[in-house]
């Protein structure tokens, strides 16, 4: 275990050297919006898109070189989508990371500009990087990936899901497929952007890779919405209650807490029996990712 987690610890601070890299020094014109991007993106947060990234390149055998820009790229999205989610039109929330959010410690209009570049950036990394052994097919299809994921068919669609289902009471297959796409979409993409970087892995062993980010991307938001009723306000780093005041459907109010928790750690386990065809110790990672995800405190 101490390996892994030296291990995590190491893609955390790679993928946090590629940001620096990418992301415009807050000196550069115009400095406002640079400087909300950097404090949006390297606001610190658990990386975990990027560590799937990493994870699953280590379980193909893949040298890390080849997916620091896929890290990126996904973190990238994520960090603006934590910036739009938190706007007054959208979830209206003060805090994030322990920290005001970007429309808080900035203002409205530049957390809305830095949301829309940073966007943009996340799709130039892919294009411009220059790992070796990446082929022009792989690159345009990790584009093409993290546009799905992305856009209406994935993680801004499941948010539209999610502002219109406020108030109203969905069914588990409603609720289920709301964040398949809102927060399992880009879960997904990370995993899939490793695995179309080793370009003689198979279909099969790709699909199996998928089952497992499908299955941790459903655990992830079950665990969200339970430390949204158990969890600390400093601890979590937003606010605690914050669905519950909103009246949001969540896994808890529809399941009950105890058949939530279950559900969560039903989907961890059939996680880890989609990585049981992998023959050697090389998933130990993703397996301690799927392992952290229903465990977290934050």
């Amino acid at each position: 275990m101490s390996d892994v987690l030296q291990l995590a610890e190491h893609w955390r601070e790679r993928v946090e050297k590629t940001l620096e890299r990418w992301l415009p020094d807050s000196d550069t014109q115009p400095r406002q919006l640079h400087a909300a991007m950097r404090y949006a993106t390297l606001g610190g947060g658990k990386r975990i898109r990027p560590l799937l990234v990493y994870a699953t390149g280590r379980a193909l055998g893949l040298d890390e070189t080849c997916l620091d820009a896929p890290a990126a790229a996904v973190e990238i999205i994520h960090a603006y989508s934590l910036i739009h989610d938190d706007l007054p039109a959208m979830d209206d929330d003060d805090l994030r990371r322990g920290r005001p959010s970007c429309h808080k410690a900035f203002d409205e209009a530049t957390a809305i500009l830095a949301g829309d570049a940073m966007q943009a950036l996340a799709f130039h990394i892919l294009a411009n990087d220059a790992a070796p052994n990446i082929s022009p097919a792989t690159r345009l299809a990790m584009i093409d990936t993290l546009a799905i994921a992305s856009g209406s068919r994935g993680m801004a669609g499941g948010q539209a899901i999610d502002l219109e289902a406020v108030g109203r009471e969905l069914s588990l297959a409603e609720l289920e497929n709301m964040h398949i796409h809102k927060t399992g979409a880009l879960i997904r993409a990370s995993v899939r952007m490793a695995a179309l970087s080793a370009e003689q892995t198979d279909d099969a062993a790709r699909e199996r890779l998928n089952h497992y980010a499908a299955c941790i991307g459903l655990a992830f938001q079950i665990r969200d919405d339970i430390l949204d009723i158990e969890g600390d306000t400093e601890v979590i780093g937003k606010a605690q209650g914050a669905d519950l005041a909103r009246n949001k459907p969540t896994f808890p109010g529809l399941l009950g807490m105890d058949a939530a928790k279950t559900h969560a750690h039903s989907l961890h386990e059939e996680a880890l029996r989609a990585l049981d065809t992998f023959a050697d110790d090389r998933t130990d990672a993703l397996r301690w990712i799927a392992d952290f995800i229903v465990n977290r405190i934050h």
